[in-house]
C-alpha cells in the first residue's frame, strides 16, 4: 500500500463523513469509507423504499441515512463528497463550507491517490466510445487497464488493486471535471458543442468546467484536441504540455483523406475498411484514441482492435432486423449534434424517435439535418413540441420534410415507427434529448427500446 493511501485512510478513520448520492458511484465509496473508520451518513432524495436493499446493506454497515426531502438539511460533517451531478455552488454545500467542511468527490479523491498514469477523455459527444477504445487499444498491447469514471464504474474503491505500472483510463464529465484542481498525464478533447445547459448557467461555464482535464498539466503531459472544433482548437496555445490534433485536414498529426482513412505525415496508417465500426463520426474517435496511445501502442494492436471491436451498447447498435427494416438503438444520443451524427452515419433517410427531457439546447440545427436527412420522425417527451417547431421552420422544410408523428410512450413510437417502414429501411432510436422526463437514464432508455423491437411480430 502506497504512503499516500496510508495517510488517506488514517485521516477519514474515526471522522464525521457525508455523502450525497446513494447510486452507482458513491455506494463503493460508502463501503470503502466505513471499512476504514468513518462515520458516514450517506445522504439521498429518494425515500428508503425507493433505494430498496442497498438501504438495508448500508444500515447493516452502521451507515446513518438522511433520506427525502430535506435530506441536504445539515450537513454536519467534517467531509463532504458530493454527487457527481451537483453543482459545487449548492446553497447546502456552500453552507457546509461555511461550516468548516472540506467539499470533495471520489474522482478528485481518485486523482490524488492513484499511484499510476492517468489518461482522461472529455467532451460532447464521442467520449465513452474513445474511452473504452483507448483502454482497448492499451490491453491489446499487454498493458493492465483500469477503466472507470462517468463510464459508470468508480475506480477509487480499487485502489489498492491499481499498481504503479498499470494505466487508468477515465472518462470525466464537465460535471466531474467542474472543481477539479489535477489533470491526467494525458488528456483527450473529442469535441465541445452546447450540452447541459439545464445545469451549467452558460455555454462558457460549460467550456471552463472541461478546461480543467489540461488546466494543471505539467511540461510532459500530452493533450490531444479535435482541431475541426472551434472550441476545442482554442484550447491549444494554453496547453503547458504537449498537444496533438486529430481533423479533417493535413498539418494535423492525425487526419483523413476522401475516403476517411487516418493518415499521419502522408501515410495512411489506419484504413476505412479496416474499422468495424460504422459511422464516419466514429473515425474522430479513433483518431482521438490513437493520438492519446501514439506512443504506447504498436499498429498491429491498433489494427487487431479496429477489425474487432463493434462498439457499445446503445451507440449505434444493431438490435434486430425484422421484414428486411433494421433497428438501431442510438439512446446515447443525448444532444443533437450526436443525432446528427446519427443521421451522417447512413446513406439513406432514416425514420428517427426523437425526443425527451429538456436540457435547454437549441434544435435549430437539429431540425435543418432532419430535412433532408429523416424519412419520418416519431416524437416523444417533454422536447416534442420544441423538436417538430424546429423542424417546421427549417429551410428544407418546404422542399423536403419528413412525416412527423407523435406518441405517447415508447411502445406506441415504435408502433408507429414500424407501421411506416418498408423493406431497406433504416429505424433508429436516437433521441437527442436526456432521458429523465421519462427514465432514468439513456441504458434504461434504450432497453426499453429493444424490448419494444423485440416483441414486435413478423409478418
Amino acid at each position: 500500500m502506497n504512503q499516500k493511501l496510508q495517510e488517506f485512510y488514517s485521516q477519514i478513520s474515526g471522522r464525521n463523513i457525508a455523502v450525497i448520492g446513494i447510486g452507482v458511484s458513491n455506494t463503493p465509496l460508502i463501503r470503502l469509507l466505513t471499512e476504514h473508520g468513518a462515520h458516514v451518513t450517506a445522504c439521498d432524495k429518494k425515500e428508503k423504499a425507493a433505494l430498496g436493499e442497498v438501504a438495508e446493506e448500508l444500515e447493516a454497515l452502521g451507515v446513518s441515512l438522511r433520506l427525502g426531502e430535506g435530506y441536504l438539511d445539515e450537513l454536519n460533517a467534517e467531509l463532504v463528497f458530493k454527487t457527481p451531478g451537483m453543482r459545487f455552488d449548492h446553497p447546502a454545500l456552500e453552507k457546509a463550507r461555511a461550516a468548516g467542511a472540506v467539499v470533495t468527490s471520489e474522482m478528485e479523491v481518485f486523482f490524488e491517490l492513484c499511484p499510476c498514469r492517468l489518461i482522461a477523455v472529455t467532451g460532447s459527444d464521442g467520449k465513452s466510445t474513445t474511452t473504452t477504445l483507448i483502454a482497448r487499444l492499451l490491453e491489446a498491447a499487454g498493458y493492465t487497464v483500469h477503466l472507470g469514471g462517468n463510464l459508470g464504474r468508480p475506480l477509487l474503491p480499487d485502489i489498492e488493486k491499481i499498481k504503479e505500472e498499470d494505466l487508468a483510463v477515465l472518462e470525466l464529465s464537465s460535471f466531474q471535471l467542474h472543481t477539479m484542481k489535477k489533470s491526467p498525464h494525458i488528456a483527450v478533447v473529442t469535441n465541445l458543442s452546447p450540452n447541459h445547459l439545464d445545469v451549467h448557467r452558460s455555454m462558457e461555464e460549460y467550456v471552463d468546467a472541461k478546461r480543467n482535464i489540461y488546466a494543471y498539466q505539467g511540461e510532459e503531459d500530452l493533450l490531444v484536441i479535435n482541431a475541426d472544433n472551434s472550441i476545442t482548437a482554442s484550447f491549444a496555445p494554453l496547453a503547458k504540455g504537449r498537444v496533438r490534433t486529430f481533423g479533417s485536414r493535413e498539418g494535423n498529426y492525425l487526419y483523413t483523406d476522401e475516403a476517411h482513412n487516418i493518415l499521419h505525415n502522408g501515410n495512411i496508417l489506419l484504413r476505412r475498411d479496416e474499422v468495424l465500426l460504422p459511422g464516419d463520426h466514429n473515425i474522430e474517435n479513433y483518431m482521438a484514441a490513437i493520438c492519446a496511445v501514439r506512443d504506447l501502442v504498436p499498429m498491429e494492436a491498433i489494427r487487431r482492435v479496429a477489425g474487432s471491436f463493434q462498439g457499445l451498447e446503445h451507440r449505434l447498435e444493431l438490435v434486430r432486423t425484422l421484414n428486411g427494416v433494421r433497428y438501431y438503438n442510438d439512446s446515447i444520443a443525448s444532444s443533437p449534434t450526436r443525432t446528427i451524427a446519427c443521421l451522417n452515419s447512413f446513406d439513406q433517410k432514416l425514420i428517427l424517435l426523437l425526443g425527451g427531457y429538456d436540457k435547454h439546447i437549441p434544435f435549430d440545427t437539429l431540425g435543418e439535418a432532419l430535412c433532408g436527412k429523416a424519412k419520418a420522425v416519431v416524437l416523444v417527451g417533454a422536447t416534442a413540441d420544441a423538436i417538430e417547431t424546429a423542424i417546421r421552420s427549417a429551410s428544407g422544410f418546404e422542399t423536403d420534410p419528413p412525416v412527423i408523428f407523435r406518441k405517447e410512450n415508447m411502445e406506441d413510437a415504435v408502433a408507429a415507427a414500424r407501421s411506416f417502414a418498408v423493406p431497406g429501411d433504416v429505424v433508429v432510436l436516437s433521441p437527442a434529448c436526456a432521458s429523465f422526463d421519462l427514465y432514468k437514464n439513456f441504458m434504461e432508455r434504450g432497453h426499453r427500446f429493444k424490448r419494444c423491437v423485440a416483441a414486435l411480430e413478423e409478418v
